[in-house]
């Protein structure tokens, strides 16, 4: 499925259950992300339509009816115009409102570590200058800096977290490799302190600048990074 379609069918059924339409959501974490936001939109609109009915609801229908037929021969000229921008109208709402969405940072950060799963078996023994060159280029990353290598960084890649540019690494840990995912602040984002899924070990936490995730399978290697990490960035 291209990615037009996938857009489509999205808007149009974020809970479509056809599996061309499910294995497309799993092909990239930003099709996961996308799709969480829309399902999370759809619940809210869903909610805000269940409201009691007016009695005089079928009254006020039936007028509405009658005037829409006495002005119809009126209104068929300008009728496509209109519809065009009605539709591009809800098109810029959706848009925005999608913009405006909280994004959950640690569900979008798992749905990376999944997807990137061939960072963890890839050895580019980065040096911390270099993970300052990409933090320089990150929103507000003028102000985001390692002082010193904290311990071994194995890969350093830019990734995308909603629309926000943000660096992807993975880290030495205690006993073994931590991804860690350095975003830019906004205040959309939704920060969890400690999160977890079947496999993975999630903790999240703030500094002046970015938001810190580490994703691990034991918690003495996302303690070992998170420490690492006070001590040598600001």
């Amino acid at each position: 499925m291209d990615e037009l379609k996938f857009r489509r069918q999205a808007y149009s059924e974020p809970n479509n259950q056809d599996p061309d339409f499910l294995a497309a959501a799993k092909e990239s974490a930003e099709h996961e992300a996308f799709l969480t936001v829309l399902k999370k939109l759809d619940s809210k609109i869903e909610g805000a339509l269940k409201v009691d009915v007016p009695d005089d609801l079928a009254a006020k229908l039936l007028l509405r009816q009658q005037l829409q037929q006495h002005h119809s021969q009126r209104r068929k000229t300008g009728f496509a115009f209109a519809l065009v921008a009605s539709v591009a109208f809800l098109a810029g709402m959706t848009f925005t409102l999608l913009r405006m969405a909280p994004v959950d940072l640690s569900q979008h950060a798992l749905a990376h570590v999944y997807h990137e799963d061939r960072a963890l078996r890839i050895d580019q023994d980065v040096q911390y200058q270099d993970v300052n060159f990409q933090l320089a280029s990150l929103t507000g990353g003028q102000n985001m800096k390692f002082t010193q290598q904290p311990g071994k960084v194995f890969y350093s890649k830019y990734c995308d977290f909603q629309g926000v540019q943000s660096l992807h690494l993975v880290m030495q840990g205690e006993h073994s490799k931590v991804t860690l995912f350095i975003v830019p602040l906004e205040d959309r984002l939704v920060l969890e302190e400690a999160f977890a899924d079947n496999k993975y070990k999630g903790m999240g936490f703030e500094t002046d600048n970015a938001y810190m995730l580490l994703i691990g399978e034991q918690s003495q290697d996302l303690n070992f990074v998170k420490n690492e990490i006070k001590q040598t960035f600001i």
